[in-house]
């Protein structure tokens, strides 16, 4: 494995989907509104959270930072995609291509690692409800959050690490519609064995014991729920939508990294499409949907912000 060598290979090409101009006018239009719409909605959680000191609690905080890591992460992937989706060369430089891969393995697996925090608060909040508030103080939360980037950001950097020495001397072009580590490891010309295994260690890190860990919490909130009165019903019914969310974030992210090598490409670009896009959009939607709390708070925010254009138009 040599070192990283800028003069070597400037950019790369991404393929992207590889449709006919017309269609990829559309699938512009069709990505443009699914980025709008999980921007504007995962700032809307973050605003209502922020904005109403009854959602000051770990629950809230750490579900509005999952909304800040999903807007991030499509933030990463879909501009460029759409930008590509206008020209007629669709290339990204040598560093922005490092950039875009490291921003996305921070991301994704301070994802993982916050996901397993969150079912824990859920844990505590339904098995030990009186000592909730004393256990998970802002102050845990934040830690919760801090060690979540922590972690994701130091395994990023040695993946990174062994990424950046990998040296490409042939094809430049990458049949994705942005860089992921996967598709830099099929270009390289030179031994990525190491790294074949580091990625191996990462994913099962990263996704397997966060997700036991997941399994884990909610084997108890179960038990618990079995046992005791309705009243923890109703709380369980606030684990359902972090459940789902587990669901469609570990399911389509074990697929993609655990699934044979010789799968095909366009099945990594819809699985790419599906926790890069579809799972940040559809997020913010579950959680305000089952919460009857969030709901309550994105509608006071409206109606203040409504009153506020009123008072303003009535000034003038």
């Amino acid at each position: 494995m040599g070192r990283g060598n800028y003069s070597q290979v400037m950019e790369f090409t991404l393929l992207g989907f590889s449709t006919p101009p017309m269609v990829e006018v559309v699938l512009f239009q069709v990505f443009l509104i699914l980025y709008m719409s999980t921007v504007a909605g995962n700032l809307l959680l973050i605003l209502a959270v922020g904005c109403s000191h009854h959602l000051h609690t770990s629950m809230y905080i750490l579900l509005a930072n999952l909304s800040f890591l999903d807007i991030c992460f499509t933030t990463i992937t879909i501009p460029k995609m759409l930008s590509n989706f206008l020209m007629e060369k669709k290339s990204i430089s040598f560093a922005s291509c490092l950039i875009q891969v490291y921003a996305f393995l921070v991301l994704g697996e301070t994802e993982c690692v916050l996901l397993a925090f969150m079912a824990y608060d859920r844990y505590v909040a339904i098995s030990n409800p009186l000592r909730y508030s004393t256990i998970m103080r802002t102050t845990t939360c934040v830690r919760m959050i801090g060690c979540s980037w922590l972690i994701g950001g130091l395994i990023s950097s040695v993946d990174m690490y062994y990424l950046y020495r990998l040296r490409y001397c042939g094809v430049t072009t990458i049949d994705h519609f942005f860089c992921e580590a996967p598709s830099l490891m099929r270009l390289s010309c030179c031994d990525h064995s190491i790294l074949d295994v580091i990625k191996l260690i990462g994913s099962t890190i990263l996704l397997l014991v966060p997700l036991l860990c997941i399994l884990y919490s909610y084997t108890h909130i179960i038990l618990a729920v079995l046992k005791v009165n309705s009243r923890r019903y109703k709380a369980f019914s606030t684990c359902l939508s972090h459940l789902i969310v587990v669901m469609f974030f570990y399911g389509s992210a074990i697929i993609m990294y655990m699934k044979p090598e010789h799968s095909g490409h366009m099945l990594d670009k819809l699985l790419s499409v599906f926790y890069t896009i579809v799972t940040p959009m559809l997020n913010p939607i579950i959680y305000s949907l089952r919460n009857k709390d969030v709901r309550g708070a994105i509608t006071d925010l409206w109606r203040s912000t409504i009153m506020s254009k009123s008072q303003v138009l009535c000034s003038v």
